[in-house]
C-alpha cells in the first residue's frame, strides 16, 4: 500500500484588516408631507416628500452626506435647497431606486424642485431661472440587430 502525500496550502495573508462601514440610520417620526415631487433621471427614479423640518434631506433612510459619496452629487442633490429662499423650515425624505449616483443625484435634485413648486407655485419663477425644473431625457440608445452596440458596426473584412 502506497502512503499519499498530503499537501498544505499556505493560508494567504491579508495586507489590510477589513474595516465595516459604519453608517447611521435615521429613525425620526414623521409627520404628514406637505408636497409630493418626483424627479426621473436615465433609469433612476426619486420620489421625494416635503415635511416641516429644519432643512434636512433623509435619502433612503441616510443623511444624504453619506449616501452621496461625492461632493460634486452632493451640491447636486442640495441645488434646490440653496436656491429656494425659506427651505431650512422643510425636509426632504427621498426614496431612489435604479441607475448610478450621479443620476441619482439628478433625479433627487428634480423631485425636490417638483415638490417645491407643489407646496407652493410662487417658486416656479426661481427653481425655472435656475433650470431646476427642466428634465434631463438622455437616456441610453438601445442596442439594434446586427450591429455591435447602438451604432457601432462589425468591422468589415474584405477577404
Amino acid at each position: 500500500m502506497i502512503a499519499k502525500k498530503t499537501e498544505t496550502k499556505p493560508k494567504k495573508a491579508t495586507l489590510a484588516p477589513k474595516v465595516k462601514k459604519t453608517t447611521t440610520k435615521v429613525n425620526i417620526k414623521l409627520g404628514a408631507p406637505l408636497a409630493h415631487g418626483v424627479g426621473r433621471r436615465k433609469s433612476s427614479v426619486a420620489r421625494a416628500w416635503l415635511r416641516r423640518g429644519k432643512g434636512d434631506i433623509i435619502v433612503n433612510n441616510l443623511n444624504f452626506k453619506e449616501y452621496f459619496d461625492t461632493e460634486v452629487t452632493r451640491l447636486e442633490a442640495a441645488t434646490p435647497l440653496r436656491v429656494v429662499p425659506h427651505a431650512d423650515k422643510y425636509d426632504a425624505h427621498i426614496n431612489i431606486c435604479g441607475g448610478g449616483k450621479y443620476a441619482q443625484a439628478d433625479a433627487v435634485k428634480l423631485a425636490i424642485s417638483r415638490a417645491f413648486v407643489a407646496q407652493d407655485e410662487t417658486l416656479r419663477p426661481v427653481l425655472r431661472q435656475h433650470g431646476l425644473l427642466t428634465v434631463d431625457s438622455r437616456i441610453k440608445e438601445r442596442k439594434k440587430y446586427g450591429q455591435k452596440a447602438a451604432r457601432r458596426k462589425f468591422q468589415f473584412v474584405k477577404r
